[in-house]
């Protein structure tokens, strides 16, 4: 999130728009301030993108059938909710774009596509198609590499004998939140803002129109559309502003259009952003957007054997590694974020509970990272690897742990300990051969703080984050880790520190299963790995609480899943031993049935 301005420093608004947005006569002030309480779109993102080069601060996702959040001036702070189309005659109809989960709606395009030709996925530009009986409208969704903004080329067509009307439906919410923004209604131009950002749609041909109000009111322009018209106001008071305006389009003579939706630490910024986007052009910036990311993909290796000799494989491969090089904040290097967006209904929650900012999953989890650096060392991007680890020496605590989780900037979010995020970043370090004496210092204190750790390998939270205790998962990362340091610890002279470390880690391996495997449990006679232990005892039916608004408690023996699995992953356990083989066993056949 950017810094708060002075008070006395901030420039009215409206001044500022002058000199971007033509001289307009002061609009009437929407009413219903301030609106519905804001909340963010739903978890189910069907795409991602952002352009490849380093200059482009602007990440955009793509759910069903139109624009959901948008991330800027980082991956940690989403600054737009979303952005949809209407269509009317202006006198029978009004339709809203059609909402579903088809997935037809959504496809990769790859440079110089068209219809017609299957795509080779070698960009993370998308095609939405949506379509009735009345008109069908076809959008391409790129970022611009050298701005700030987000670029939409539309082609609107109408199915109608007559010309139909086209309106955008805007949703801006800079600054990681919704309930304190105004908006303003330039001729042309929709622009968003509060204290720390702003956002700015406009397009060519120029929209016409606009409007600003508060959503779920009578001044929401969705509210003024049933009525077949847009009432012309500005959102003069803080709250949830959504904005509408009608496009140049009517599906007949003009059907293409270029849209931007730029964005800036103020509402000159932003303004400036948009308009200069299209003043470039959509081809062009398409063409340096598609070439940024084949370029990219032409540094990685080849694609293994069985995955390039099928196509669709190939295809899921590569843009797999679009979407994990995407997730690498462009401001801050080397932090790599989960996912573009709020897990299950975390964002109506938390705003719900007047908690005014997101959080998850748009953050850094050293667990996340593990996997996603290790995937990239093995399709050939070394360095991006490296600065993943250069991200995790900055962000470790002094004691050698780290947070549950941070912003990209480092900030620490939830501050839970999770032992399996501190054992994680040594094995990878040790992986990527980072073992010179500034790496050293890094592993020894996160082996050191495994090592003295008063409550053994015991977890406040395992990888499911919900739960404390004796996580075999968990135990697995940190055997790794404890043998990693070892091997490092001896390359730099310590062989004192190393045999410490190794003993502990043999202690811990020989201990593993009878804190965590139950010989008594209801799913088998023979041992099987509980997803964790509360108190290393896994025969004794302890009962507690399992989270996510389960309704009973449950016996610790009823828990099972998969995650036992890093105890061979990880070198712990064979994988044919006979205790991993009765819980794979297990874990199948009780998947298939829900815990009642």
């Amino acid at each position: 999130m950017l810094p708060r301005r002075a008070a006395g420093l901030m420039v009215p608004v409206l001044a500022v728009l002058a000199c971007t947005v033509p001289a307009q006569a002061a609009r009437p002030p929407a009413q219903g301030a301030p609106g519905m309480k804001h909340t963010w779109a739903p978890a189910d993102k069907h795409a991602f993108g952002t352009a490849h080069q380093l200059t482009g601060h602007a990440y955009f996702t793509l759910r069903q059938a139109s624009l959901s959040e948008v991330y800027y001036p980082d991956l940690s702070t989403p600054a737009f909710r979303g952005l949809q189309f209407a269509v009317t005659d202006g006198r029978s109809f009004v339709d809203r774009e059609v909402v579903d989960d088809d997935p037809r709606h959504i496809e990769p395009v790859a440079p110089g596509v068209t219809a017609g030709v299957t795509p080779q996925d070698r960009s993370l530009a998308f095609r939405q198609v949506t379509e009735n009986a009345r008109w069908r409208l076809t959008k391409t969704w790129i970022s611009d590499p050298a701005r700030d903004s987000v670029l939409l080329r539309v082609r609107f067509e109408a199915k109608t004998r007559t010309a139909l009307r086209l309106f955008v439906l805007a949703d801006g919410a800079p600054g990681n939140d919704g309930n304190d923004d105004r908006g303003i209604s330039g001729e042309s131009t929709m622009v968003t803002y509060d204290d720390e950002a702003a956002s700015a749609v406009a397009a060519s041909p120029a929209l016409a129109q606009t409007s600003s109000g508060y959503r779920g009111t009578g001044s929401d322009p969705w509210r003024d559309l049933q009525d077949y018209k847009l009432e012309r106001t500005d959102a003069t008071q803080p709250g949830n502003v959504v904005q509408g305006a009608r496009a140049a389009l009517d599906g007949k003579d003009n059907q293409t259009m270029t849209l931007a939706i730029g964005f800036g630490r103020d509402a000159s910024a932003a303004t400036a952003t948009a308009t200069g986007s299209l003043a470039s052009g959509f081809d062009a910036a398409r063409t340096a957007y598609d070439g940024g990311w084949s370029s990219y993909l032409a540094t990685l290796k080849a694609p293994p054997a069985p995955v390039a000799g099928d196509a669709h494989m190939k295809r899921l491969y590569e843009q797999s590694l679009l979407v994990l090089a995407a997730l690498e904040d462009k401001a801050h290097r080397g932090a790599s974020i989960a996912a573009p967006n709020m897990p299950w209904i975390w964002g109506t929650l938390s705003l719900a509970d007047d908690k005014e900012t997101s959080d998850p999953y748009h953050l850094v989890w050293p667990r996340d990272f593990y996997h996603a650096a290790t995937a990239q060392k093995a399709a050939g991007d070394d360095a991006a690897a490296n600065r993943l680890v250069d991200y995790l020496w900055r962000v470790q605590k002094p004691e050698g742990d780290f947070w549950q989780n941070t912003r990209v900037d480092g900030s620490p979010v939830w501050k839970s300990e999770q032992l399996d995020e501190t054992a994680l970043p040594v094995v990878l370090a040790w992986w990527l051969g980072r073992t010179a004496t500034t790496d050293w210092d890094n592993i020894r204190a996160a082996a050191d703080y495994l090592l003295t750790n008063e409550d053994g390998p015991r977890t406040g939270q395992e990888r499911w984050e919900n739960q404390d205790g004796y996580s075999p998962n968990t135990i697995a990362t940190e055997i790794a880790a404890l043998v990693c340091a070892a091997d490092v610890a001896r390359k730099h002279g310590d062989a004192g520190r190393a045999a410490a470390y190794e003993a502990k880690a043999d202690e811990w391996q020989a201990k593993v299963e009878s804190w965590t495997a139950t010989n008594n449990g209801p799913y088998s006679p023979r041992p099987y790995y509980l997803r964790v232990t509360k108190d290393g005892n896994p025969d004794n039916g302890f009962m507690y609480t399992l989270g996510d608004n389960y309704p009973r408690q449950v016996d610790q023996r009823e828990i099972v899943d998969n995650s036992f699995l890093g105890l061979v992953l990880f070198g712990v356990k064979r994988h044919d031993d006979p205790t991993i083989l009765n819980s794979i066993t297990v874990g199948d056949e009780t998947s298939a049935e829900p815990l009642k």
